[in-house]
Parts: C-alpha cells; structure tokens; sequence
C-alpha cells in the first residue's frame, strides 16, 4: 500500500486530543442537520461519520490509500443508510454535475493540490440550493501569517501536504460562494501554525 502509511496510522491517536475538546463538538454542530445526498471530500480516516446522522446519501471521497483503508473499517458506524467511497481527488470529481445537497470539506483544502480546482469541482457538483461545509485551519495576519509561510516547507513534508498558509477564505468566495455563516477562531497558541481555524457554511452565489 502506497500512501502515507506512516501519517495515516497516527492520525486518529495524535488528533484525539484536539477532536474531544475543540474539533468534534464543531463537527457535530456542522453536519448533525445536513439532509439529502452528501459529498464529504478528502474524508480522510472518516471523522465526519460519526456527526452526518441525518444524511440519506453519504459519499466519501480519498486518493490516499492508507488513509482510505481506515477509512473504510470505520463504515460500520456509518448513520446513512447508503455510503459510498470513492478514490477520487478533490479536483477530478467523477460525479454529475448538481447531485449532491450538501459539499463538506473538513482539514482537507489544505492539502489538496489545487484548490481552486478543488472549488470548483464542488461548486459543480452542488445543487444550486445546496450548502457547501467548511471547517480549516487556514492563514492568519500579520505576523502569524509570515510565520506560516516560513513554516510551510517543512510543514507540508511532515503533514502529508498540508500548507498551513492557505487563504481559504478567499478562495471559497472566489470560487462562486457566499458565506451566510462563518466563524473565525484560534484553536490554540499562535506560534502553532495550523491554530487559526475557519468554519462556515456557504452557498453557490446567484
């Protein structure tokens, strides 16, 4: 198996901490009310699972085949009556266009290879009333920011690519949505580079 063996197989145990106390309880407020047929892209080791409980649909996306075969032994715990996973990349998605109610991305834009190809995937994919889901860590100011872009390097390399100076933001509203909820925060000290984070919900513009 190719992959980050390595990352995939302390993921779950090195994000625990950070899931119980911050991350989780915002996921579960997220997705707990998401309906319909929904697309999680980048679903890593399937954290998401255990929050989408009203989903009648749930697709799971995830190139990476270390992280894909922990995702898939969790698929039991799996509230949707239908779950697919699919080894498709964020910005090749093999589904029609306006199938899916709701997009979620969850610490995966920051590691996606393009992604305003990304966006734009799901914005194709997304029905026009549906709702994209977003909860990153993303760029800071200022001094944090430049913080970042010295630590990225480095950062990606040990976090099986994930660029922690990424204006997600920016590149979700450019990307044809509008935020009607959005929350920034630091989850931790600033001198951490993945602490700031953005969560919010956003829909296709016109």
């Amino acid at each position: 198996m190719s992959g980050h063996r390595i990352f995939a197989a302390v993921y779950d145990r090195m994000a625990a901490p950070v899931e119980s106390k911050l991350l989780g309880p915002r996921r579960a407020r997220m997705l707990s009310g998401v309906t319909g047929r929904v697309l999680d892209v980048g679903a890593g080791t399937g954290v998401n699972l255990d929050h989408l409980r009203n989903a009648e649909q749930v697709v799971l996306t995830e190139p990476d085949p270390a992280m894909r075969a922990k995702l898939e032994r969790k698929l039991g715990r799996a509230h949707a009556p239908v779950v697919q996973v699919s080894d498709a990349a964020a910005e090749d998605l093999p589904f029609d266009d306006d199938s899916f109610d709701a997009v979620v991305f969850t610490l995966v834009l920051c590691t996606v290879v393009d992604p305003a190809r990304a966006l734009a995937e799901a914005r194709r994919v997304l029905r026009p009333e549906g709702s994209l889901y977003v909860l990153e860590h993303v760029r800071g100011e200022g001094a944090q920011a430049t913080w970042q872009d010295r630590v990225t390097p480095v950062w990606k390399r040990l976090g099986a690519g994930c660029h922690p100076n990424r204006d997600t933001r920016t590149a979700v509203e450019r990307a044809g949505f509008t935020f009607t909820e959005v929350e920034n925060l630091q989850a931790g000290p600033r001198w951490i580079p993945a602490s700031p984070l953005l969560q919010g919900t956003a829909h296709p513009t016109g």
